[in-house]
C-alpha cells in the first residue's frame, strides 16, 4: 500500500481503506476519496490532553477511498517503516504517514522532549503494518545491540523500534566539543536490540542543551 513515488513523495494505493496521515500533507490524489481530521493527532483523551498540556500542534487527518493520495512535507525525505506488533517511537514533527489499522498515541520522554521544545511526550506507532517517517536528509538506520549500546545527539534523532531503553547522559555532546554548545549538555544513550533512526542534519532548536 505504502510506496515511494521519489525519495521525497510517498504514494498510497488505496482500495477502500485508509490512511492516517500529517495534517496538510497531501500533495495530490485520484480517484474518490474522503478526509476526516483527527483530534489531537492520537487516540484517546490522553493522547488530546498530553498534546494539549505540551503544546504540541500536531495534527492527522485520515484518508479513505479507492485511488491513489501522495503526501509530502517541506521536501523533506521519507523512509518507509515496517512494524511487525511492534512499536515505533518516533518525534511529532518527524511522523508523516501510517497505515489506519495502526494505533497512534503519545509516550512520556521527559528531558529530551522537553529540551527540543517539542513538549514532554513523543508519537507512538503500534501494531501490525506500514509508516513513513521524515527525515532532513537521507536517514541513516543503526543497529543496537546488547553488546554494542548507541549514543545519539539529540538533534539528530528522529525516531526508534525495538527493545530498546533510552536514558540521558550529561556532559560534553558533539556541539559542544566543536564550542557552539551552551549550559549543560546531554546526549540520548540507547541499550538493548532495536533500531534507531537519525538524520544527518540537526534541528534549528536547542537540543542537546538544557
Amino acid at each position: 500500500m505504502f510506496r515511494l513515488q521519489s525519495s521525497k513523495v510517498l504514494a498510497v494505493d488505496m482500495t477502500g481503506d485508509a490512511v492516517k496521515a500529517k495534517n496538510g500533507s497531501m500533495v495530490a490524489y485520484d480517484g474518490q476519496m474522503a478526509f476526516k481530521k483527527l483530534s489531537g493527532g492520537g487516540e484517546g483523551i490522553r493522547g488530546m490532553v498530553t498534546r494539549r498540556l505540551t503544546g504540541e500542534q500536531m495534527t492527522v487527518m485520515e484518508v479513505k477511498g479507492q485511488g491513489t493520495c501522495w503526501f509530502a512535507d517541506r521536501a523533506s525525505e521519507i523512509n518507509l517503516v515496517t512494524l511487525q506488533g511492534d512499536t515505533l517511537y518516533v518525534e511529532s514533527s518527524n511522523f508523516l504517514a501510517a497505515d489506519a489499522g495502526l494505533r497512534t498515541g503519545t509516550s512520556f520522554t521527559g528531558l529530551r522532549g522537553a529540551s527540543q521544545g517539542n513538549g514532554l511526550f513523543t508519537t507512538t506507532v503500534e501494531g501490525h503494518g506500514q509508516a513513513a517517517i521524515m527525515s532532513d536528509g537521507p536517514a541513516v538506520v543503526l543497529r543496537v545491540s546488547p553488546q554494542y549500546p548507541l549514543t545519539v545527539d539529540p538533534g539528530a534523532y528522529v525516531a526508534h523500534q525495538g527493545n530498546l531503553r533510552q536514558s540521558f547522559q550529561s556532559g560534553v555532546t558533539f556541539r559542544t566539543l566543536m564550542g557552539e554548545g551552551g549550559g549543560e549538555a546531554f546526549q540520548i544513550r540507547f541499550e538493548g536490540d532495536g533500531l534507531v533512526y537519525v538524520q544527518p542534519s540537526e534541528r534549528n532548536t536547542i537540543a542537546g542543551d538544557v
